[in-house]
């Protein structure tokens, strides 16, 4: 009866909405208020909104059709996502513990000097976030900036914003980290051309990041801390560690820069007219193919990271197991977030939207970032708001399986996928994990925290909806 009767409100246009409604409240308050796991919350949604749904594809029993469809959505995106992930937690490890990372930071300080340190820790921060999730890259480069702060005796907060603005950007910006990757499969854009968008559009924001950690370090009278990682008697030697027991900075961005030329090499072979067909297209297709160009990179690193500590096969793979069972977990979480996403576009969303639209001047940029913003504020995970927002804005669209759209846009759909990454970073408060790296990681208080780290993300996310706004006026790519 309870079934027949929603069904029956299934016809209502606004019906679509409700099922939209109930999907978001019921994940905002599995994992905000009821403490679920992600990944079971995330699940249980794509259910629930299937069942919520006035029809799915298939004939049989509607609740089964819901469970088995979610599924199959539930696979569908962790066979997309799976490899990748896993093999850019092996990546990072690889940069941790070989000392690579550690001297891409020390070579871009020393190129840039010490007055331009703010800058050299942006980057480094920028480009590690690549294929390393954002709380290990500030763990990482913490320790850093606190010494930089400490030789200095001063800029303490204009060292650890600068980390937080480059690391930020790129895991919302740039694949393989989960949220890019999985936005990117559910709006079918090019993957190099999504990751050489992310990076020119994240770093003008970087920028932006610099300076607005200069005027707050101007602003705030936060001195150099002590944290749980490093005490303040040791900075001097995290100073002065030789650097000749680190690898050569080329051999060290490797495994992260050639995946990225690799992926973005084939991208711009054919957007700039690449003959289908001829041996070159087949030979960049195959070095391009992001699950190949990913196991390279992995390679390399292990290979660095081998050579650096001394290690045999053995040992070495079985300190692999910790970032494989972390990211796990990752994948376990993004692949529930593709299930939602593709459940909410099976109940209907996209055609109900594009209803309410019709005949109304509603910029569709603006409400991927509100509604990106609003789910970060709602239950504080970034990438569940790029996975969910992303799933909402494919359905508006109507992404076909070949990248066309059914709405016609004004521009590239590459554009949405920016909006909502930047959408994602603003309202960053105690309900998100990103917050408490930053609070207990650099010693600030958690007041101290909200006027520095939630105000930078929020700034970060606001630069990024006008900038979007202005390059998509000025290059549509359609």
């Amino acid at each position: 009866m309870i079934l027949d009767s929603l069904f029956i409100l299934g016809a209502s246009t606004s019906w679509p909405f409700v099922v939209l409604a109930v999907g978001i409240l019921f994940i905002v308050l599995a994992i905000g208020v009821f403490r679920f796991h992600a990944f079971v919350a995330l699940i249980l949604a794509a259910i629930l909104v299937g069942v919520l749904a006035s029809s799915l594809p298939g004939d049989g029993n509607h609740v089964i059709k819901a469970i088995e469809l979610s599924m199959q959505e539930f696979g569908k995106t962790a066979g997309a996502i799976a490899w990748v992930i896993g093999v850019a937690a092996i990546i990072g490890l690889c940069l941790m513990e070989s000392g690579a990372a550690d001297r891409i930071v020390r070579s871009l300080v020393r190129v840039m000097g010490e007055k331009q340190a703010g800058w050299a820790m942006m980057i480094a921060a920028f480009f590690l976030s690549i294929p390393v999730f954002f709380d290990t890259v500030f763990f990482l480069i913490i320790p850093l900036a606190q010494a930089l702060a400490f030789r200095l005796g001063k800029r303490y907060v204009y060292f650890v914003m600068c980390v937080a603005a480059g690391g930020a950007l790129t895991h919302g910006l740039v694949p393989p980290t989960p949220g890019p990757l999985v936005m990117i499969e559910t709006l079918k854009l090019d993957l190099g051309f999504a990751m050489v968008m992310g990076i020119a559009l994240g770093l003008p924001a970087g920028a932006f990041g610099v300076w607005l950690a200069g005027s707050m370090n101007k602003r705030l009278n936060i001195g150099l801390r002590e944290s749980p990682m490093v005490k303040i008697h040791d900075l001097e030697a995290i100073v002065s560690k030789d650097d000749k027991d680190l690898p050569p900075f080329f051999v060290s961005v490797l495994p992260v820069a050639l995946p990225v030329f690799m992926i973005a090499l084939f991208s711009s072979f054919k957007a700039f007219g690449g003959e289908e067909g001829t041996t070159l297209y087949a030979t960049l297709e195959i070095l391009g193919n992001k699950n190949l160009a990913m196991a390279i990179g992995t390679l390399i690193a292990v290979y660095l990271m081998a050579s650096q500590r001394k290690m045999k096969m053995g040992p070495l793979w079985k300190e692999m197991e910790a970032p494989i069972a972390t990211a796990g977990t990752i994948i376990l979480i993004t692949a529930a977030g593709g299930a939602f996403g593709a459940m909410i576009r099976h109940a209907g969303i996209g055609e109900a939207v594009s209803a309410v639209m019709e005949g109304r001047n509603i910029s569709l940029l603006l409400l991927a970032w509100i509604i990106a913003m609003v789910m970060k504020i709602a239950q504080g995970s970034g990438t569940v708001s790029m996975i969910t927002t992303s799933g909402i804005i494919a359905a508006i669209i109507g992404v076909q399986g070949d990248g066309s759209t059914m709405m016609e846009l004004p521009y590239h759909p590459v554009y949405l996928f920016a909006i909502i990454a930047f959408g994602s970073n603003v309202g960053s408060w105690m309900n998100d994990s990103g917050f408490w790296v930053v609070c207990k990681l650099s010693g600030f208080t958690e007041t101290e925290t909200l006027k520095t780290w939630t105000v930078m993300l929020a700034s970060l996310g606001t630069f990024g909806l006008i900038e979007v706004f202005i390059v998509a006026k000025l290059l549509p790519f359609v």
